[in-house]
């Protein structure tokens, strides 16, 4: 250790204290290769509270990636670390580019980290990210949700996501990377003023001087951390009334959830949205409000029909159409179907979306288990173009199937078959 760098390595190892108490066996870290992520690996490397794995997302967006990546699996292995680089097929050119990257990215680690057997994954978010993060969600005009501040520690799909950076500023990390002659990458677009990040990263040295520090934007957004919760348990409260859950889909009771307060509607709708879509990301308050005014919108890969009784939330099937999984495995990464004899593996099969084609063979009405809409999304079991099963429509009904059940904020109940 170089001198002059045991506070930063000492506050380190207390955030870690802070943040798993129970000291985890196996942790990854998602290292980009920049200054924030390189400081993490070396700190996470210098606390050696856990056997780390490291993992470098190459999104495939720049021509630069491939060799950043190499570059932290060389660090990597100078610390005697496993590391593995994750392909980003990249952008079907649907959506915002950077939600999709943002989304595929923590997909990827996701399952890198479930398939390492790894308990947590750190996350170098700083101090200067939260306060970036916070000024360009108050242009956007965002509400408690938008400017609370990154969670320290949440757990989602089965893992910890863990950031012990939080309190720590972006120029501290590189001024011990210097002090400790570690090298790191230097992404071009932060320089470019096109990026609304980089233009809040430039305004924030500005607002200084009227007492808007970093530390101070962070405080306000750990503020509004607080009011979230309290919002989050109204919202959950509610939905135990009005909502359920109906093999996949959310089914609210349109003239009760109509009567809820605004913020517990819109609240209560993204996380639906969320559940469905797995995604991580809440989609916009403009795109649930048109949402809530139409017979039928699309948010976020998910399908919301509004009508007299009831307002459905059911996956997209535009979103799935391309989708197709090996039997046994997740699809859409919350559906399984199994085999009647139990037997999880068949080479031959596959899991894929019903689609209208497929429904086309599911003529027995009474078999279906849900609105037409909904079961073109849902999955079924195929030989190459022939269908084997779909259980939701009443095809080849011995076959099973079940979905994750949703998280406690949220109803579960008739969620497999």
């Amino acid at each position: 250790m170089i001198a002059g760098n045991s506070d930063l390595t000492a506050r380190f190892a207390q955030a870690m204290g802070h943040l798993a108490p129970e000291r985890p066996t196996r942790l990854g870290i998602a290292v980009s290769g920049g200054g924030d992520s390189m400081a993490l690996m070396h700190l996470a490397h210098q606390w050696c509270g856990a056997e780390l794995h490291v993992a470098t997302v190459n999104h495939g967006l720049r021509p630069e990636a491939g060799d950043e990546a190499q570059f932290v699996a060389q660090a990597a292995q100078a610390l005697g670390l496993k590391h593995t680089t994750l392909h980003w097929q990249g952008w079907d050119r649907r959506g915002n580019l950077q939600d999709a990257a943002r989304n595929a990215r923590r997909h990827l680690l996701t399952d890198w980290a479930q398939g390492e057997g790894l308990q947590g994954v750190l996350l170098g978010h700083t101090q200067d990210d939260q306060a970036e993060t916070f000024l360009m969600r108050l242009a956007r005009g965002s509400g408690v949700d938008g400017l609370a501040a990154m969670a320290p520690a949440q757990m989602a799909d089965g893992l910890h996501w863990l950031r012990p950076l939080l309190d720590f500023t972006r120029r501290e990390l590189r001024d011990w990377l210097r002090a400790s002659q570690i090298a790191w990458v230097d992404d071009p677009s932060n320089d470019d003023t096109g990026f609304d990040r980089i233009k809040a990263r430039q305004a924030l040295d500005t607002l200084a001087s009227m007492g808007l520090t970093r530390a101070r934007l962070s405080e306000t957004a750990a503020r509004m951390a607080d009011a979230r919760t309290v919002l989050d348990a109204a919202a959950a409260n509610a939905a135990h009334d009005i909502c359920r859950f109906e093999h996949g889909d959310f089914v609210f009771d349109t003239a009760r959830l109509d009567a809820l307060p605004q913020d517990t509607r819109y609240r209560l709708l993204a996380r639906a949205v969320c559940e469905i879509s797995s995604n991580a990301y809440r989609p916009r308050l403009s795109a649930l409000r048109k949402a809530m005014t139409c017979a039928s919108a699309t948010v976020h890969g998910c399908l919301i029909t509004r009508g007299a009784r009831d307002l459905r939330i059911t996956r997209e099937a535009n979103a799935v159409r391309d989708l197709r999984a090996p039997l046994g495995e997740w699809w859409d990464r919350r559906w399984q179907v199994l085999r009647p004899d139990d037997q999880h593996t068949a080479p031959h099969l596959s899991i894929g979306p019903l689609g209208e084609a497929g429904l086309q063979h599911c003529n027995d009405r009474t078999g279906w288990r849900l609105p037409r809409a909904s079961l073109v999304a849902s999955p079924a079991v195929w030989d190459g173009t022939r269908l084997i099963a779909a259980p939701l429509a009443g095809f080849a009904p011995e076959w099973r199937i079940c979905v994750r059940e949703p998280r406690e904020s949220l109803p579960s109940g008739r969620y497999s078959h």
